[in-house]
């Protein structure tokens, strides 16, 4: 549980991208999607990873937290995002508890 408590303040900023972005600008959602949404995840994993270490949970909630999205903003077609999320955050985290690794080393 308290893992999860580490994790609200990231997820709350993937929450505010996944539903705040789209809501503001309609008109640009393949950029959102391809672009945005991607270095959002990336980033916050990382942030996440240097300061938390690794959690796969922390992924699935960054997949689990797109789902909604889809019904929302866009079409059934925007469900392979899902993984790739989720597979961009996973790739963030580890890269980030790698250089928590590091920096603990020293």
């Amino acid at each position: 549980m308290k893992k999860i408590q580490n994790q609200l303040p990231y997820l709350l900023i993937i929450v505010l991208a996944f539903y705040g972005f789209p809501f503001i600008d309609r008109e640009s959602g393949m950029l959102i999607l391809l672009i945005l949404f991607p270095l959002v995840c990336f980033l916050v994993a990382l942030v996440y990873g240097v300061k938390q270490s690794f959690s796969l949970v922390y992924s699935i909630l960054v997949m689990a937290l797109f789902i909604p999205t889809i019904f929302i903003f866009y079409n059934e077609t925007a469900s392979f995002y899902i993984g790739i999320y989720g597979v961009i955050s996973l790739v963030g985290n580890l890269l980030g508890s790698f250089i928590r690794k590091i920096y603990n080393r020293k």
